[in-house]
């Protein structure tokens, strides 16, 4: 089942310096959302909540 966010909030993080090279995140029941804020209309990839919770654990 594909995961739906055509109706999730995709938020920056607060630690963007505002040079517009970043990422936003979205969130939804059992999934992650990734986009970029240069080309939001391009479209986002989405994550398990386990593999985007591994992904920020390897950030850490």
């Amino acid at each position: 089942m594909r995961p739906d966010f055509s109706t999730a909030t995709f938020k920056t993080s607060t630690r963007t310096d505002g040079n517009g090279t970043c990422v936003e995140v979205a969130r939804v029941p059992g999934f992650a959302a990734v986009r970029d804020t240069k080309h939001r209309s391009v479209g986002h990839i989405s994550f398990s909540d386990k593999a985007f919770g591994a992904f920020l654990k390897g950030l850490r």
